[in-house]
C-alpha cells in the first residue's frame, strides 16, 4: 500500500489554516517521527494521513487504494478501550477486520504475550495502569497486522519506566515489518525511535532530514530554536 503521498495537503478550521500545503512521501522501512512545537499541527497531520480528517485542499494518496484503510492502524495519546477484558478488546478488533473466528483467540493471545500482558488477559481493560493500557492498544493494533501504524504521542502521559516499555513494543512492531509514523514531543524518544524527522512549524513542513542530520545540523532557524528549547509554544 505504500508509498503514502501527501500532495499540497491543507487543512483549515473556521478560516484558520492548521496545515499549510504539505508535500511528503512516506515509504517502507524507515521510522518517521513528526516533530514540532505545540500547535504546529503534528496530530492533525497524522489524522489526515490516517484518514480521520479530510484535507480542505490537496490529496492524500496510497500506493494501492482499496485496501489502504484495512491495512493501517492508529494509537492515540489516551487509548480508547472497550468496557470488556483485555483479551476481548483484541478479539473484537479482529472481528471488525473480518479475521476468521477460528483464528481470533490465538492471534489475540499471541499479541498480548508480545507486549507482556498475557497475565492480565481476562482483566477489565479499564482497570489496567496507564502503561498497560497503552501496551494493550499497541497489542490491539499489532494483532490486525497493519502495514502502517500511526502513533500520536504514545508515551505523553506515562512515567519513564512505562514509556520505556512502550518504546520497546514500538521497536518490536517496527522490526516485524510495520511502517511507523509517529508524533512525539520527547527529543530523546525521537532519537531512539526515529530514522527520519519531519519538522513542522505553524502548519508548514519546514524541514525533513535523517535523524542524525536533523539533530546535528538542522537547516532551518525554526528547527535550531526548537532543539535548543527556544521556539515558543503556539
Amino acid at each position: 500500500m505504500l508509498p503514502l503521498v501527501l500532495e499540497s495537503v491543507t487543512f483549515e478550521v473556521a478560516g484558520r489554516r492548521i496545515i499549510d500545503r504539505v508535500d511528503a512521501t512516506f515509504t517502507h522501512g524507515t521510522r518517521t517521527v513528526i516533530l514540532g512545537p505545540n500547535g504546529a499541527g503534528k496530530s492533525v497531520l497524522l489524522r489526515l494521513c490516517h484518514g480521520l480528517l479530510i484535507p480542505s485542499e490537496g490529496a492524500v494518496r496510497w500506493g494501492r487504494g482499496d485496501d489502504s484503510i484495512a491495512r493501517q492502524a492508529m494509537v492515540f495519546q489516551r487509548p480508547v478501550l472497550l468496557r470488556r477484558s483485555a483479551l476481548r478488546n483484541l478479539t473484537h478488533a479482529l472481528a471488525l477486520r473480518r479475521v476468521p473466528r477460528r483464528e481470533r483467540l490465538a492471534r489475540a493471545r499471541a499479541a498480548l504475550d508480545t507486549v507482556g500482558l498475557a497475565s492480565v488477559a481476562e482483566r477489565s481493560a479499564r482497570v489496567l495502569s496507564g502503561g498497560e493500557q497503552q501496551r494493550l492498544a499497541l497489542a490491539r493494533a499489532r494483532a490486525v497486522e497493519p502495514a502502517v501504524l500511526f502513533l500520536d504521542e504514545p508515551t505523553a502521559n506515562l512515567d519513564p519506566a512505562a514509556s520505556r516499555e512502550v518504546e520497546s513494543v514500538i521497536q518490536d512492531i517496527h522490526e516485524a515489518g510495520t511502517k511507523i509514523i509517529m508524533t512525539t514531543h520527547n527529543l530523546g524518544q525521537a532519537r531512539r525511535l526515529g530514522d527520519e524527522v519531519l519538522f513542522l512549524a505553524r502548519g508548514r513542513l519546514v524541514e525533513r532530514a535523517g535523524i542524525d542530520d536533523f539533530f546535528r545540523h538542522p537547516s532551518s532557524s525554526e528547527a535550531v530554536a526548537f532543539i535548543r528549547g527556544e521556539l515558543p509554544w503556539h
